[in-house]
Order: C-alpha cells, then structure tokens, then sequence
C-alpha cells in the first residue's frame, strides 16, 4: 500500500471527513489518492491561509480535530498564520504538508521550506515523516497531541518519496506512543479543599471564565457553581458562550473592551476563581494594578499558564469540567446579597450604549439586529478589530461553540474561512461572519470556495472606509494623526460578491437593515451585505494599554 493510501485510512481511523487544502507538485500521489476516495471530502480552497482558518472554524464550531492540507514550501508558510492563530487560541488542528524527497532535504530544492523548524514555536509538537511505515503511528500521536490536554496544532510533513512509498501491510495502531506526554485531567485533593476553604471565606468572590470552559465542555458545571456559591461571572473574549448572555449573574466580557460593571466587580473581588483563562494582558491590564485586593484560585489544564502572568494563591491542575465537579461536590451553597445588590447596581448604572455623532448606520444596532434575527442556534465568526468587540459586547450568545474569533494573535482575515470550516462541519445551521472593510479583504478570494461548495455563509460588513481599530487608537492616542488607515472607496463589495458568483447588497438606511437580513438569511447561497456605518464610531468603553481596570475611557459617544 503506498504512504498516501496509508495516510488516508489513518485519518479515516481518526474519524476524518473534511479536509480543506490545496494540491501542489510534491502532493500528486495524495491527490492521486484523493481522486477516488469516497468519505473523507476535500475542500479545495484559494489560498493556504484560508485553508489554515477553516479547519480552525470547523474544530472550534465542533469541538473535533480540524484538518488543513497545502504543499511544500510556500504552500507550507501559507499555513503558518492560521496555524499561530489555531495555537494562540488552543485549537485542536492537525496540518499536513508537503516536503520535497528525504534526499533533497537540506539541499535548497525547488519549493523546500524547513516547515517544522518554522512552525516550532507554534505547534504543540510536530513530525517530519522518514518512511511510509512511520505514516500509522505519527498520525495517532499527532490526533491525540492535537485534542488532549491544552488542545492545540500538530504539523505532519510528509517527503514525497514517503508519500510514494510502499509498505506490505496497513496495521493501524489502538494507541499512542508518547513518552512523557500525560495530561493531568483529575485535579488534586488537597487544592481542591484549600479552594473550598477560601470560596466559603470570600464576601465578594467573582468566577472568570476563558476558552477553556468551552474546550472542555464545561458550561453546564459552570453555570451550577457559580450559582451554587452566588458568584458574578465574567468571561474573556474566548469564553463568551459558556455562560447564557441573560443568565442574572453574567456580567458579559470583561478587559480592554469589557464592559464597566464586569470590571469594577473584578476590581473590587476579594476573590477571583480563574477556570480555563491565562490572564491575558488584554484582559488584566497593569498587572501592578490588577484586583487589588483579591486572593486567586486559578484552574488550568496547563500547568505552565499558572502564575505565569499574575501569582496565583491556589493552583489547581485539571480539566475544567473535572474540576467544577469537584467543586460542586465540595462546596457548600453560599449567598452574597449585599455583594451581589452592589455588583446589580454597577450593571444597572454602566450599561453598554451606543451613539454616533456623524452620519451612518450605528454598527452596535445592526448586530443588536443580526442577534435578534439570527436565533440563538446561528453560528458567527468575526474577524478583527471593532467589528470582533463590538460583536463580543453586543450580540447575544446563549450556548458555547456559536462565537469564532481569533483571540490571541488577533488575526484579521480569520472570519470568513472560519465562518466557511464552520457551515461545511454544521450544513444546517446559520452561519454569519460579521467582518470590517479592511479585514475581509485579507481572504475574500474564499468567496470562490463558498459558491463552488454552495456554502450559505454570509457576511456583514460594517463599512467605515478605515482601518478601524487602527484609526481609534491614533485618534486617542496620536493627536488624530491618520497613517495610512483611510481605505474608503477601495472596493465596490456588491460588484465583488457578484463577480464570485455570491449575492451582494448594500445598506446605507436604518430601515432597510431588517429586510435585507431577512432577506439574506434565506438565501441558499452565499450572501455579503456591505452595511455603510457611521465613520468614526468607536469601541467604548475602552482601557488604555497597560492601563488599569478601573480606569476607562468612555468617549464622547457614552455621554
């Protein structure tokens, strides 16, 4: 059996249905391969990235190990963004790539690239592959390193002679082969009654909550404890979904661009209980400054993220869902009323508004609007910059795995081959990427890929002809002193859509916002809807960077 058909039954063992990639020279016996291969669908894309980002959507929107495929060299550093941003944000991933013959390595051969030495940094691990026989046992390793423990990306390069390779017999393995390699799933006792002790303590505790409650599938667990120990709740940009956005104690997203009231709680806690977030610096700001007064119980399936940013006083090492078990088992049930009526006034007098002083559409309303005729089972991607927090701050996410966003490395581009991997893995649902005029155009040749696949995502542009976050900041920041962040004008969006083969329309007026939604939610094709927004609207409330939480930028747009 040759090293390609091997490679084909070892995903098909890993359960494997969707690749997303795109041939090149030293691939040929794979796509040789492919060409008859009946359960596992591949989607070929127009650009690598794209490929990258949309087995990103599909395990994120699933919870499944995505699978991306390109060629050696410059299809292989094609990769790398979506594989970075699938790290950042622990995705569970596996990249295959090309390589050119295990004689030519080393030699500057046409289309090499040392992809594993490349991709180090940002992979939990990686493999390049000596011999067809070696194909079985690395693709077994690479799916359990993918989506066990802190999920996260594996990169498998494959020389063209392995691919090309034959061996006698096709003998897949019942196990991984990994030494060294044992996540820690069950947390420990004795810290688990050391929390338990401090969270009967606290007057004021809050829970904070990050993409690890969703990887772990935590969010029902979640919701009993912080009811159970009457604790407000605030999530990072990456958790959103795990609590339900009208749930009494949910104080929305907390950080930068949190809202005001979720950071005062934080502030003003004499307890944080961390689960699955890393404390980033978006979120904490000055770490000199960061809840004052507050003991902390981090718990984290990666023991390297604790105390790693801020010291921690209770370490708990474990899956999140695990954890909050435990935790439920243990604790007893606990009220907070005067903490609770005081968190209930901040929420009530800092509400989340929206203004704008110029003329345009008001981008807040227009995805206030998208969630009211979405439905709470539709699944959005964003891409990045204002549209992405002014998603976080006003859509409404009842349920994990409906949000796909690049968190960590903030990859713009990322949105609408997300929004694609996550229609191919959920064919049934709604699927929205809501995108600005700069970001979508960093891989809107993707639009291809969605008509030929007769893919129904749509997209929503809020169309300020800037670069929007960019021109926030230089407004705040740098005296209004405009670099190279006006693209207006670049791009008639409806001629583009049609050119793909997709539908276009283009909102200028506030009453036309609901038809054209509803209208384009039921087209049965791709759908882009260039929504012209008021230009200088801006993200509020705002913590300047390396500022501190309480300490908040407001604008003239919340007066």
């Amino acid at each position: 059996m040759r090293g390609a058909k091997i490679l084909l039954e070892s995903l098909k063992k890993e359960g494997v249905d969707t690749i997303f990639g795109y041939p090149g020279g030293v691939l040929l016996p794979l796509f040789d391969e492919i060409y008859n291969e009946k359960q596992i669908k591949f989607f070929l894309v127009r650009h690598e990235q794209g490929a990258a980002h949309m087995a990103d959507g599909y395990a994120r929107s699933t919870g499944k190990v995505g699978v991306c495929l390109a060629t050696s060299g410059p299809g292989a550093t094609n990769l790398v963004t979506g594989i970075a941003t699938a790290y950042m944000d622990s995705i569970p991933i596996v990249a295959l790539t090309g390589q050119v013959a295990t004689s030519h390595i080393g030699n500057d051969a046409f289309q090499e690239a040392d992809i594993t030495g490349i991709t180090r940094p940002i992979v939990k691990h990686n493999y390049l592959v000596r011999e067809a026989k070696e194909i079985p046992q690395i693709v077994k390793n690479a799916f359990y390193i993918a989506s066990t423990g802190r999920p996260g990306p594996v990169l498998i390069d494959l020389p063209k002679n392995v691919l090309a390779g034959n061996i006698d017999e096709f003998i897949y393995p019942d196990s991984p082969d990994l030494r060294g390699y044992k996540p820690k799933y069950e947390p420990n006792k004795l810290q688990i009654k050391k929390a338990v002790e401090l969270i009967e303590k606290a007057k004021k505790p809050v829970v904070y909550a990050g993409g690890g409650v969703i990887a772990s599938s935590a969010s029902e667990e979640l919701v009993k404890f912080v009811e159970k120990i009457e604790a407000p709740v605030t999530t990072t940009l990456l958790g959103i979904g795990a609590v339900p956005y009208n749930h009494p104690l949910y104080l929305g997203m907390l950080g930068m661009h949190g809202t005001k009231y979720a950071n005062y709680t934080i502030q003003d806690s004499d307890l944080i209980i961390a689960i699955g977030a890393r404390f980033d610096d978006r979120v904490t700001g000055d770490v000199k400054t960061f809840a004052p007064h507050a003991d902390i119980i981090h718990i984290d399936i990666d023991p390297t993220s604790i105390s790693k940013i801020i010291k921690v006083d209770i370490p708990i090492v474990g899956d999140a869902k695990n954890v909050l078990k435990e935790l439920l088992q243990e604790v007893k049930q606990i009220r907070h009323p005067e903490w609770i009526e005081k968190v209930m006034q901040w929420k009530k007098q800092y509400p989340l508004t929206f203004s704008c002083a110029k003329e345009g559409l008001k981008p807040q309303m227009i995805i206030e609007k998208i969630s009211e005729l979405a439905g709470e089972d539709a699944i959005i991607a964003t891409e990045v910059g204002q549209n992405q927090m002014w998603t976080a701050q006003f859509y409404k996410f009842s349920k994990p795995r409906k949000f796909l966003s690049s968190g960590g490395l903030g990859t713009m581009g990322y949105g609408f081959p997300a929004a694609i991997g996550a229609q191919v893995a959920n064919p049934d649902k709604l699927v929205i990427d809501i995108a600005g005029d700069g970001s979508i155009q960093m891989n809107i040749q993707e639009l291809a890929t969605a008509v030929k696949y007769n893919l129904p995502v749509k997209v929503a542009i809020l169309n300020n002809g800037w670069l929007g976050m960019v021109r926030q900041w230089q407004e705040l920041f740098f005296g209004k002193r405009y670099s190279h962040v006006d693209i207006s004008g670049s791009v008639d969006f409806v001629k583009l859509a049609e050119a793909y083969g997709a539908k276009g329309f283009r909102v200028t007026k506030e009453d036309e916002v609901e038809k054209v939604l509803k209208e384009a939610f039921n087209i049965k094709k791709p759908v882009l809807i260039d929504f012209h927004i008021c230009e200088e609207a801006n993200v509020w409330p705002m913590v300047p960077a390396g500022g501190s939480l309480h300490k908040m930028l407001e604008g003239s747009e919340l007066a």
